[in-house]
């Protein structure tokens, strides 16, 4: 890993309850390939280091894209066999604390299929002088979101479905304008999903910066 440079962390545990679709949200095909290729696609070519939260239950998904050493896959249970913590704060947390040696982090949901490689060397760039800093479109919060090292044991001890909102209110956040509408498309429900594959009735998405569950 280039300790250089700041680790994008892909969300790809969350359960995707809103979507009512037949299978998982990032399974859903987008012209030829699913939703989660297409933002791993991204990611990658933005040439950062990338490490993929994941569940076993999408393990085999995120396997046909990445190599092992850049999952992490969440168990199923904690050392006492009780159902373990899901939620966006429990997967950011599992993600910094894997890899505590990198200068920052991009925190990106895996149902973002449209945001462009070019956002995230744009936050990633901001973090080198601001301890925040979020991807805007057109005045409008959306992801990636960054985080410098200086937030490690914060973000480290982030739990359930808290996300790491409560950090935007707390410290300076920079927000980086970029030409990228992707940056607010996620796909949380089939609505979501249509919009995207260009279903003209649909609204489109719209992202809310950090949002509170995957």
């Amino acid at each position: 890993m280039n300790q250089r440079r700041p680790v994008v962390v892909v969300l790809a545990a969350g359960r995707g309850q809103r979507f009512r679709g037949e299978g998982h949200k990032l399974e859903q095909v987008l012209g030829t390939d699913t939703v989660l290729a297409h933002t791993l696609r991204q990611a990658m070519a933005s040439d950062l280091p990338l490490l993929v939260v994941t569940s076993s239950a999408l393990a085999p998904l995120v396997r046909r894209h990445v190599a092992s050493r850049d999952m992490l896959v969440l168990p199923d249970q904690d050392r006492l066999g009780r159902p373990a913590p899901l939620g966006m704060g429990h997967s950011i947390a599992a993600g910094v604390a894997a890899t505590g040696d990198a200068p920052g982090w991009l925190i990106l949901p895996a149902d973002m299929p449209m945001l462009r490689a070019s956002t995230l060397l744009a936050v990633a760039q901001a973090l080198e002088t601001d301890p925040i800093a979020y991807a805007q479109y057109q005045g409008r919060r959306g992801h990636p979101v960054g985080f410098s090292a200086e937030l490690f044991s914060e973000l480290a001890a982030l739990q359930g479905d808290e996300g790491a909102r409560r950090l935007l209110a707390r410290y300076p956040a920079r927000a980086i304008d970029v030409d990228d509408p992707g940056v607010l498309v996620d796909i949380d429900t089939l609505e979501d999903l249509r919009q995207v594959q260009g279903d003209p009735t649909q609204p489109r998405p719209t992202g809310t910066g950090l949002r509170a569950s995957g």
